[in-house]
């Protein structure tokens, strides 16, 4: 290792504010920015130049043009542009036969059917900037399927390679649900050896597994939650991947991400009717009125509001809230839906509003603007998924004041505590079991304590205590860097 600087290449197949379709993208341009704060760190990270970051008309700079990927593909050709961040750059690998198009992964009707092309394409071309730039990396850390097949090159493609001999790599998962699944000819299109086509590399039932790369030939692995870590070791969370886990279970971390505060702050939030914070709660009261207003329920209304905002998906717990709903509603609250996601779950939450116009308010939209009311304006936050590597919502929720009533899984579990009535700690109401029963017993608890003294200003007052800033995680991070770079 460089005695002055550690020196990190960083991949991801989106990051904000360039490109963005879930969390992935707000880890992936937090942590760059918190790790660049840590002294003695060198960072470089990559993304490719997709249609969306062109439109954004960023100032971008050329770095070099027309490089030529060695691969058996008739798409060689590439440039990379930099862009400069807060503390750090970002390397973006251009090919517009790849990358210009509509979308990052696919079209409402699927996935792109080459994407195993392109994310190899994209993998590849990063370590031959890396050479090019002669920037010798001591950790390549490279998150989820569409970045894990550089691992499987830097043990099969570059493994007498004396500029990577150094190079020790960290895998991050951040959904093992997604794992890059493609027909056995895809090793011959990418230039990976045939024989890795069986079950001790990256076959998996009769198809190639990108994410398996990363699980298999990385130096360690980490996931988004400490307890995400261990429920991916079983088979109800393992998605067929759990032996491959517990037999690497020595170098499987769990480092919970966090938020930015600076941009996620209820003092300072522009977006906000009206700013507030622990100690003056006026603002919130404007913000639930605006919020009322918005979903076109009565103003005056007294009832708690228990918000979502949410992909309407079946891991987010969709299908559970829908069998509840008639439940919920036999309790005297308010509920307001923002997502957009799978169009029978859509379909049903808008008969049941048609049905309950005066208690339930639901806009299938992607807001981010009126993301941040509800996060303000509301006195709940419900999220019953189903699993949860992390959660970043009920982090908003919380730093907002909002009580999250949350299932038991993944980060959820691990950043939301049972509030205690007898000693006034906690910060929010969780359930253990995917049943209708256990999701309404969690919300009658949290409901009970709602504007009652001194249960409810202690209950907001410690979620928006609550410390998950980035700052932490970090700091988690860069000591698991030093762990695994070589001497």
């Amino acid at each position: 290792m460089n005695q002055n600087n550690l020196k990190v290449a960083f991949l991801a197949s989106e990051m904000i504010p360039l490109a963005k379709t879930g969390g992935l993208a707000d880890v992936a341009g937090a942590l760059p920015k918190y790790l660049s704060r840590q002294p003695g760190l060198e960072l470089m990270v990559f993304l490719p130049f997709y249609r969306e970051v062109m439109k954004k008309n960023l100032p971008v700079e050329t770095v070099v043009e027309k490089l030529n990927l060695d691969w058996p593909g008739s798409e060689k050709e590439f440039s990379v542009f930099v862009y400069r961040a807060e503390g750090f750059k970002v390397y973006l690998i251009k090919n517009d036969f790849y990358f210009d198009r509509d979308y990052l992964y696919g079209t409402p009707q699927g996935d792109y059917e080459d994407n195993g092309e392109r994310f190899a394409f994209f993998s590849l071309a990063t370590l031959q900037v890396m050479k090019q730039l002669g920037f010798q990396p001591d950790l390549i850390h490279a998150h989820d399927w569409q970045s894990a097949i550089i691992f499987a090159y830097l043990k099969h493609t570059y493994q007498n390679d004396p500029f990577f001999e150094k190079t020790s790599s960290l895998f991050t998962v951040h959904n093992l649900a997604y794992q890059g699944l493609f027909p056995r000819e895809i090793l011959s299109r990418i230039g990976l050896p045939e024989y890795l086509f069986n079950p001790e590399d990256l076959e998996f039932y009769g198809k190639v597994n990108f994410l398996k790369a990363g699980l298999l030939y990385a130096s360690a692995i980490s996931t988004v939650s400490p307890t995400y870590s261990q429920e991916i070791q079983t088979p109800e969370f393992g998605c067929g991947l759990e032996g491959v886990l517990r037999k690497r279970s020595n170098c499987l971390f769990g480092i919970l991400n966090g938020i930015d505060y600076v941009e996620w702050n209820p003092e300072t939030d522009p977006a906000l009717p009206a700013n507030y914070s622990v100690r003056d709660w006026s603002g919130k009261k404007v913000c639930r009125r605006v919020l009322l207003s918005r979903y076109q329920l009565p103003v005056e209304a007294n009832q708690p509001i228990i918000g979502m905002v949410s992909r309407l998906a079946g891991q987010k717990g969709f299908d559970l809230l829908v069998e509840s709903l008639e439940d919920i509603f036999k309790r005297d609250v308010l509920l307001i839906i923002l997502g957009t996601g799978e169009e029978k779950i859509q379909e049903l939450l808008k008969q049941v509003q048609q049905k309950h116009q005066d208690r339930l308010g639901l806009k299938i939209a992607f807001d981010d603007r009126l993301a941040r009311l509800i996060y303000a304006g509301s006195d709940y936050f419900l999220i019953p998924s189903r699993y949860e590597p992390c959660g970043l919502t009920q982090m908003y929720s919380l730093r907002y004041g909002t009580i999250p009533i949350v299932r038991s899984t993944g980060g959820l579990k691990d950043s939301v505590v049972e509030f205690d009535p007898q000693t006034l700690t906690g910060n929010g109401f969780r359930f253990e079991r995917y049943q209708t029963n256990d999701l309404v017993s969690a919300l009658d608890r949290a409901v009970s304590f709602y504007e009652k003294d001194p249960y409810w200003s202690a209950l907001k007052q410690q979620a928006m205590k609550a410390d998950f800033s980035w700052e932490k995680s970090a700091s988690s991070y860069l000591e698991l860097y030093h762990k695994l770079v070589k001497p």
